[in-house]
């Protein structure tokens, strides 16, 4: 079987996009675990085992603190994480390449609807500047853009069942069509736009007046009482899970954006996605403010990315008014659907109609970029009517400028390190660098320098939850407390919705050894969120040391029915109970099993007070012949 051009032959042109989609990847497969891969993956055991399964797919995409708050639930994800982890151990090669294909099948599906669409050459141009385009390579190169990758892969799979099934849809293909939708939308919120990505598929081809929706709805009924049915099932879902539909988090450092009117920011973002996809050799992990700013008012960014805006919409209406599109026709309306195809698909985390959790992330493009390489698809093959030549010349050189430029991006998201030392190195001015950096100098016990890059982070991106509490663990982890109670404080008084900052400062006061502290916040964390066994643990031990006994067993039980939690004060709770009982040999044990296990100075001191005046132990920090006075030193 002889092959034509890729530009006149359909089955070239598959083979094409396949080859150089797959190629531009390769060298992202020895790639590790990166960024949030460390948290859904790495260490998030829910997924790590088909026993445990059942219970990730009705928690949190995001385990652990903020799961809830992040707004964040993708059974579809969670499911395909865990099916990857137990094939190859944890091994990260497995989820890469599972990364690789699914980007060739999302550019050959890219392909086959836009040539239902589009002429060949436009719909071939469109399908390879996919395929390599940079904007990809966060979705690709890094673990966790498996939703990304999954979510645009069933969409496009349902829009190309629904063209080919006919101008009338039949049951058949309205189930096909929601099982896609399902699939989407559990891998990846954004695929809840599928009906209006459908409306405008139909639209596109076909005149449909306000006077021809009562014909168009009876053709088309049975899709969209599917995509209903499925649509409120999993919003539903979300609300059981998360206790909420959209996300309450606003994104990192943009707390303003509840407050003031966001065309002022919105803005630059547009520009930066216009020059995202333009020109795309700079690119980053992080958009958050310092790299892109929280506006309190126009500036030059902002009203040149609204201007930009505003024409690309006159342009897209232009455009509409022109002849339908179809199979082997290229109008200047195929330019519009590629611009309106972006606005549908981006809707749900432009932070336009809600905020979002992010202000701009080059992963959530990767679905919306389709309409955009239509419409450039689109533009080269007018192009090349008056000059066939430099239309050639430019495209190859599009897709050998955009392949190199991946090819150099995907070694980026090699691993955690990579990732962050790029973000530091390239964008010190963001906020989100500036905690990083925090977090690695309080590593390496730079405790000055780390807590001046935590402060410029907090003038950055503002006194996000988030951000506070992230800070606040690290600050605890190097026994700073009196510094994290302050921003865990605030934290709690900003947003006294939220358990964690509450939960955190339970702890804190725990390790001063304050039982009546400790009670409070742990009371005041398990109001908001039941389920948290190290905060149960904490508040037995504290109505334990109160001499609450009847209260602490009841703690006790609801934490050991969630989980152990293994922390000085535990053993303190045995050593309370067991001396409440007349059993002071066992009281004795584990007051000196809590020793072994208290792992800070103002622990020691506290659980050491507590030996001399509660136990009438010899004081072990007084003691430096014990194995315990060489461990308080």
């Amino acid at each position: 079987m002889r092959l034509g051009s890729p530009l006149t032959d359909p089955r070239s042109a598959f083979l094409l996009v396949g080859v150089l989609a797959c190629a531009v990847y390769l060298n992202a497969l020895p790639n590790q675990f990166a960024y949030d891969d460390m948290h859904i993956v790495v260490t998030n055991t829910g997924i790590h085992t088909l026993d445990a399964l059942p219970n990730a797919l009705v928690q949190p995409y995001w385990p652990g603190d903020y799961g809830r708050e992040l707004g964040l639930w993708r059974p579809t994800t969670t499911a395909l994480l865990s099916v990857q982890y137990v094939i190859g151990g944890g091994s990260p090669i497995v989820f890469h390449v599972v990364n690789v294909v699914t980007h060739v099948v999302v550019s050959l599906l890219v392909l086959a609807l836009l040539l239902e669409l589009m002429s060949v050459p436009a719909a071939v141009s469109a399908g390879l500047i996919f395929a390599v385009h940079p904007v990809h390579v966060e979705a690709v190169a890094n673990v966790i853009g498996l939703s990304e990758l999954i979510s645009a892969a069933a969409l496009l799979g349902a829009c190309l069942i629904h063209i080919r099934g006919g101008p009338r849809t039949g049951w058949r293909s309205a189930l096909l069509v929601g099982a896609l939708y399902l699939l989407g939308f559990g891998a990846k919120e954004s695929a809840v736009t599928l009906p209006g990505v459908i409306f405008l598929l139909d639209a596109v081809r076909r005149q449909i007046a306000i006077s021809d929706l009562p014909g168009y709805l009876a053709d088309r009924w049975r899709v969209y009482l599917v995509m209903l049915v499925v649509a409120i099932g999993l919003l539903a879902g979300r609300f059981a899970v998360l206790g909420s539909i959209a996300s309450p988090f606003a994104p990192l450092g943009g707390d303003l954006l509840e407050e003031i009117p966001r065309i002022w920011t919105l803005g630059e973002v547009w520009m930066h996605y216009v020059r995202l996809w333009v020109f795309p050799l700079d690119l980053s992990s992080d958009y958050s403010p310092g790299v892109i700013p929280i506006a309190i008012g126009w500036t030059a960014g902002g009203a040149v990315g609204a201007a930009l805006a505003v024409i690309l919409l006159g342009l897209a209406l232009f455009a509409w008014r022109k002849p339908d599109m179809g199979r082997g026709v290229d109008t200047a309306r195929a330019a519009g659907f590629g611009v309106v195809w972006f606005l549908i698909t981006i809707s749900p985390i432009s932070n336009t109609l809600f905020l979002s959790g992010v202000l701009l992330a080059e992963r959530t493009l990767y679905l919306p970029s389709v309409g955009l390489a239509a419409a450039t698809g689109c533009l080269m093959v007018r192009l090349s009517r008056d000059r066939p030549r430099g239309a050639a010349v430019l495209l190859v050189l599009m897709l050998a400028l955009s392949s190199i430029r991946s090819w150099t991006r995907n070694p980026t998201w090699y691993d955690n390190a990579t990732m962050l030392t790029v973000l530091i190195r390239d964008y010190p001015q963001s906020g989100r660098s500036q905690w990083v950096l925090g977090d690695v100098l309080l590593i390496r016990g730079r405790v000055s320098d780390g807590l001046r890059s935590y402060r410029a982070a907090i003038n950055l991106l503002g006194t996000h939850y988030q951000l506070l509490t992230e800070i606040s663990k690290r600050l605890l982890q190097v026994e700073r407390y009196q510094a994290a109670e302050g921003l865990l404080k605030f934290a709690a008084q900003d947003h006294p919705e939220y358990p964690l900052a509450l939960g955190l400062l339970a702890l804190s006061r725990a390790e001063y050894g304050d039982a009546v502290g400790a009670e409070e916040y742990a009371r005041a964390s398990l109001e908001r969120e039941d389920y948290d066994p190290t905060r149960h643990h904490l508040l037995a031990w504290a109505l334990a040391a109160q001499g609450r006994f009847t209260e602490a067993e009841a703690a006790r039980a609801r934490g050991l029915e969630q989980g152990e939690a293994l922390f000085w004060q535990q053993y303190m709770y045995q050593a309370y109970t067991h001396r409440a009982r007349g059993d002071t040999i066992r009281a004795q044990a584990a007051v000196d099993s809590a020793w072994i296990r208290v792992a800070t100075d103002i622990g020691r001191a506290s659980l050491d007070s507590v030996r001399v005046a509660d136990f009438g132990r010899e004081s072990l920090l007084e003691s430096p012949g014990s194995e315990g006075g060489r461990q308080g030193r």
